[in-house]
């Protein structure tokens, strides 16, 4: 299909592994998992090039380890390993949609994954296969927040685009305060200044110093991802300067 209709050739998908969850409390959920993949196979066929990162937090947390003592190092590893096992049922769920994936990790799982390699991340997006990034950067003390801008910025991607459960950043919290007000745009020193935990503060800077626009979206909204690729009215946009 023709992608002149929509904005981004290639975007980066930042999912957290809580989103995976759905209605669960913890794990996987099947049907979640499914219409992911469906709303990033829609996409593909747009013509628009993929990548994704996806967080651990539905299995490992490193940072919620560490408070119930494990060493933080080894609770980073073990929140890497966390995303490996999304990222493989991720792979799964596209494939059964009739999708191309590579998952390529950070650190050497041959046996399960490819290890990632800058320039050949990119000639599997320009083959038009969707391409999940896994195991974070790959070291301790960096989240898969900062990974996602991290692997953007490598692969020359047009916007990265983070999926939650709110569409898009309020002044406060829209889930206690009902007149929280919705921003349609912001800049990233904004974001910094206000503190609105849009990302983590490396994973702002890594954007800001590469003018790598971001994009929140509420992936709760059936077909919200595929809306995202044309209207750009949803969520809200981080990008440099002035609002």
């Amino acid at each position: 299909m023709s992608s002149a209709s929509v904005n981004y050739k290639r975007v980066l998908l930042k999912l957290s592994g809580e989103a995976l969850m759905g209605d669960l409390d913890y794990g996987i959920d099947a049907k979640m998992l499914a219409r992911v993949a469906s709303e990033v196979a829609e996409v593909v066929n747009m013509g628009v090039e993929v990548a994704l990162v996806i967080g651990g937090g539905n299995i490992f947390r490193g940072a919620g380890l560490v408070q119930s003592g494990i060493d933080r190092v080894t609770g980073d590893h073990m929140g890497m390993l966390a995303t490996v096992i999304n990222s493989l049922a991720m792979q799964d769920a596209l494939e059964k949609q009739g999708m191309l994936c590579r998952v390529m990790s950070a650190v050497k799982i041959n046996r399960m994954c490819e290890e990632y390699v800058q320039r050949r991340a990119i000639r599997h997006l320009e083959k038009g296969r969707v391409v999940i990034f896994a195991a974070g950067i790959g070291n301790p003390f960096f989240t898969t927040d900062t990974a996602g801008c991290l692997r953007a910025v490598e692969i020359g991607a047009d916007i990265v685009l983070k999926a939650t459960k709110v569409d898009g950043v309020y002044d406060s919290d829209p889930v206690k305060n009902p007149d929280a007000i919705r921003y349609e745009s912001l800049s990233f020193d904004e974001v910094l200044e206000k503190n609105l935990q849009v990302m983590d503060a490396t994973a702002i800077v890594l954007c800001r110093d590469n003018n790598l626009p971001l994009r929140i979206f509420n992936l709760n909204d059936v077909g919200s991802l595929p809306a995202v690729m044309k209207d750009r009215s949803i969520g809200t946009t981080v990008i440099m300067g002035d609002k």
